[in-house]
């Protein structure tokens, strides 16, 4: 039994092919690449065991027969970027390529994103970007520039580069289209790659991006000094669930409809003022200090000498969703929140390069300039100038929730924004008068979605809250290749959620693109998409 699997390998991935058409998955250890070492080429079949990066579920079951090749990049003296992909035997490759993203520092390979591609036909890659490292930290970039940059922008280039090379050598032929995947960091990484690498990909998905990484970091340090600074300023788990009643009280039917979730927090104006304890402290109330910590969180980090909004505030109305705010901004153990452990090695490891800075000394106008100017240019991915990327045919699509407490939604739509102010002074001299930017980049905004997923809403769309879908109106990366391959643009995407007046009932809502909105048609199902429609 064993030999007849072992020929059937052999015939699907090529064995015994002449080298010039197609390399043998073994024969490809001795394919000769610019910087780059070839540690491990081999066939592979098993069930999922590996690393989940952000927005990448993993999914048990067996993954298909593959040939996996492992990699190390070394374009400067100081670099060691390693690489995974997953060659899917001859007869079921699609044709295309696919890379996917990582989350936080990176340090580690998202083997759980590989998965999903791999089903779907794809040769698929990924990277640990440059470093090998676990946690919040970035001691690895302290005395290492180079490896900053590799993190930075050079690994996820370099993979691609790399891998094409390596399919070409496999297939006997280019992968006919190429695509990226990611969330978080890996978001960051996505408008990356459509701002400074244009033709590495012609489809990108990009899911509520850390493109903004000293703004965003420096927002991450504004939260902690308003929580721990002053003594009693922390906000304790169990004041969560009145938070968010109250916000809810006054901003649920703004849109609306009362359906536990608010549409679009810019439009809430609920004043935290009414939280104040009016007698005995308890979990229904905020003290004094409190209530401030937590108005500046709303009102997000600023620059206390010109009053110029450095990073937008967190958005209310899911801040005692499990897995929110208590795990990002207001854990039980104040110190260990996920914000403060990310803004301090930001600051401590990649700006001042000193493992014992404090993050109760920085100053929010000399000391953000410093992160500005000399690890700004290496990590943020802010450029609105997407005209090489649009030229080329790019097409990109973003989504962020509304629910997300690690990056606010508030700078997805900051970036979107700056994108089309940019692209209207600069017509395309094929047309005539500026295009429009939704011809090639569309934004979803997610109600109650948290952090690359879950949270509340519907905030299951084939972004790894759910299983892969050849249904481009219900799976957002069908959608992108649809528009790639077809010129179908989507206009709304249905997520799927639990509805929140009965975990029982599943809620479908359409989310719209970007400026539009979500509208209730005035009567039906409140959990049916076919209740609402997209409006301006």
């Amino acid at each position: 039994m064993r030999r007849t699997t072992t020929l059937i390998m052999m015939v699907l991935f090529g064995a015994g092919r002449s080298a010039h058409a197609q390399q043998a998955c073994e024969g490809l250890a001795a394919v000769t690449l610019a910087n780059t070492t070839i540690t491990a080429a081999l066939v592979a079949e098993a069930a999922f065991s590996g690393v989940a990066g952000p927005g990448a579920a993993a999914r048990p079951g067996p993954v298909p027969a593959h040939c996996e090749v492992k990699g190390v990049i070394r374009p400067t003296r100081d670099s060691e970027i390693k690489f995974v992909l997953w060659l899917p035997a001859t007869a079921a490759w699609n044709g295309k390529y696919r890379q996917q993203g990582n989350g936080g520092w990176a340090g580690v390979i998202n083997t759980a994103g590989l998965v999903d591609p791999l089903r779907r036909g794809y040769a698929v890659a990924a990277t640990d970007d440059g470093h090998a490292a676990a946690g919040l930290g970035a001691a690895w970039a302290i005395g290492h520039p180079e490896k900053l940059i590799d993190f930075g922008s050079r690994a996820v280039h370099e993979t691609s580069v790399q891998s094409k090379a390596i399919v070409r050598a496999f297939y006997g032929r280019d992968a006919g289209r190429s695509y990226f995947d990611g969330c978080s960091d890996g978001g960051r990484e996505a408008l990356m790659e459509a701002q400074r690498y244009p033709d590495d990909f012609v489809g990108i998905l990009a899911g509520a991006p850390a493109n903004n990484w000293s703004h965003l970091f420096t927002g991450f340090v504004w939260n902690e000094q308003a929580l721990l600074m002053t003594p009693g300023s922390a906000i304790p788990v169990a004041k969560l669930p009145a938070i968010q009643r109250a916000v809810l009280a006054t901003c649920d039917s703004v849109d609306g409809v009362k359906d536990g979730l608010i549409g679009d927090p810019r439009a809430c104006r609920f004043d935290p003022s009414v939280l104040l304890c009016k007698g005995a402290d308890g979990d229904g109330c905020l003290t004094a200090p409190q209530l401030a910590a937590l108005t500046k969180i709303y009102a997000g980090a600023k620059n206390p000498r010109t009053g110029e909004q450095i990073f937008p505030g967190w958005p209310p109305g899911t801040e005692a969703v499990p897995g929110s705010w208590s795990a990002w901004i207001t854990p039980a153990t104040p110190a260990g929140a996920i914000q403060f452990g990310f803004g301090n090695s930001y600051y401590g490891d990649a700006v001042f390069e000193n493992p014992k800075w404090d993050f109760r000394t920085l100053d929010f106008d000399r000391d953000v300039r410093v992160g500005d100017a000399k690890a700004g240019p290496v990590l943020n991915a802010t450029s609105p100038d997407l005209r090489s990327f649009r030229a080329g045919g790019g097409k990109l699509i973003q989504y962020h929730g509304w629910g997300d407490a690690a990056i606010s939604a508030l700078s997805s739509i900051e970036y979107y924004d700056s994108v089309v102010a940019f692209m209207a002074k600069y017509p395309d001299a094929r047309t005539t008068g500026a295009p429009p930017v939704d011809d090639f980049y569309r934004l979803f905004m997610v109600p109650g979605m948290g952090h690359c997923g879950g949270g509340a809403g519907p905030n299951r769309f084939g972004n790894g809250g759910a299983a892969p879908s050849a249904d481009a109106d219900h799976d957002v990366f069908t959608a992108l290749e649809r528009w790639v391959e077809r010129g179908v643009a989507p206009e709304r995407i249905i997520g799927t959620g639990i509805a929140a007046d009965d975990a029982a009932k599943v809620l479908t809502r359409p989310l719209c693109a970007y400026p539009k909105r979500t509208q209730y048609r005035g009567g039906g199902d409140v959990n049916d998409a076919a209740s609402f429609v997209c409006a301006p």
